[in-house]
């Protein structure tokens, strides 16, 4: 393959009953890639779409894991468990209260907007740097302190009591086990999430999404390639400047923009902003630094397969002819 012929984002249809590290795990392999990661846990259980970050790409999941994300989800009321889902220990089981289609969906519409919402203590959270559910596994559960979150809307699709289907859009870092859980508790009956399938992450799409067994397929013709999203197109949703051919190599030398070029955007106060050369190619990504509102280099992308450059917090404050310091990138 050419190199740099994968770097940038796959989507896929993750099934049921393997993590999104094995998920992770699989792509790479089928792809012979170098690194390879993801941008937002799926538990083993769920279905639905997971955004594959290849190569030089992994870079952008600090980006794409801010996306507002989109599930269907069937919550099952009157049985409470252990995990919040259809994987744990029963805790308490009662019987279903009648409940009419009106009366759901106004306890529902007292979670949407903005709120604080406890991590499950099954939960890939890490406390001292062991993983909650491990913890919680070996009898010693952490409760985490409650997260910032953000409920956009919550539709309910139907009613089959004693399950709820609905589906819901939602901030990073929202548990919808943890949603469903408190839904039931509102509901007076406790209830658990007994399904989970996500369908989007912000312009990605399920339809747009690829399984295991057909991306092994893709790849024995070698032409995996046509699903591969670049990493441009992959933030359409980002800011975006473009410069010169001289501005260009300045940029994948290290050095600093012009504070000119860079002002519009500070205003505006986006938090990331793409730079893109004359032939419309990616070749770094900034952060904007919230004690100062300026912009900083979070990754440069030079051409063919060289090294991406990761920015580290002294690099950010050295002058242009001063050593580019690189990250090492953790593979999944």
């Amino acid at each position: 393959m050419k190199p740099g012929f994968m770097d940038g984002i796959l989507l896929v249809d993750k099934p049921a009953g393997i993590s999104s590290a094995g998920v992770v795990a699989s792509v790479k392999r089928l792809l012979k890639a170098g690194k390879a990661g993801h941008t937002g846990t799926l538990d083993p259980f769920a279905t639905g779409l997971l955004v594959c970050c290849i190569d030089k790409a992994t870079r952008l999941a600090g980006i794409l894991e801010s996306l507002t994300k989109v599930y269907d989800g069937v919550l099952r009321l009157g049985v409470r468990t252990d995990t919040q889902d259809a994987t744990g220990k029963v805790l308490s089981e009662v019987a279903t209260p009648a409940l009419t289609r009106s009366g759901v969906e106004s306890v529902c519409a007292r979670f949407v907007g903005s709120g604080k919402q406890i991590p499950p203590i099954f939960s890939a959270l890490k406390h001292k740097g062991i993983p909650l559910y491990k913890l919680a596994r070996s009898g010693r559960g952490i409760r985490k302190p409650a997260r910032q979150i953000t409920i956009y809307w919550l539709e309910i699709l139907e009613m089959d009591l004693p399950e709820v289907y609905f589906r819901v859009c939602c901030s990073k870092g929202t548990y919808i086990r943890a949603l469903a859980s408190d839904i039931g508790d509102a509901l007076g009956c406790g209830g658990h999430l007994a399904d989970l399938r996500r369908l989007a992450c912000g312009r990605f799409s399920i339809e747009d999404a690829v399984t295991l067994d057909e991306i092994a397929a893709l790849s024995e013709t070698d032409s995996v390639g046509s699903r591969i999203i670049s990493m441009k197109d992959s933030l359409s949703e980002t800011p975006e400047l473009a410069v010169d051919d001289k501005t260009a190599a300045e940029v994948l030398s290290g050095q600093l923009l012009a504070r000119r070029l860079l002002a519009p955007f500070e205003r505006n106060g986006s938090s990331w902003l793409k730079v893109v050369n004359s032939q419309e190619r990616l070749i770094a990504v900034m952060r904007r630094v919230e004690k100062d509102g300026c912009y900083r280099y979070h990754a440069v992308f030079p051409r063919g397969n060289g090294t991406c450059h990761g920015f580290n917090d002294s690099t950010l404050r050295q002058t242009a002819n001063k050593k580019i310091e690189f990250d090492n990138q953790k593979e999944e």
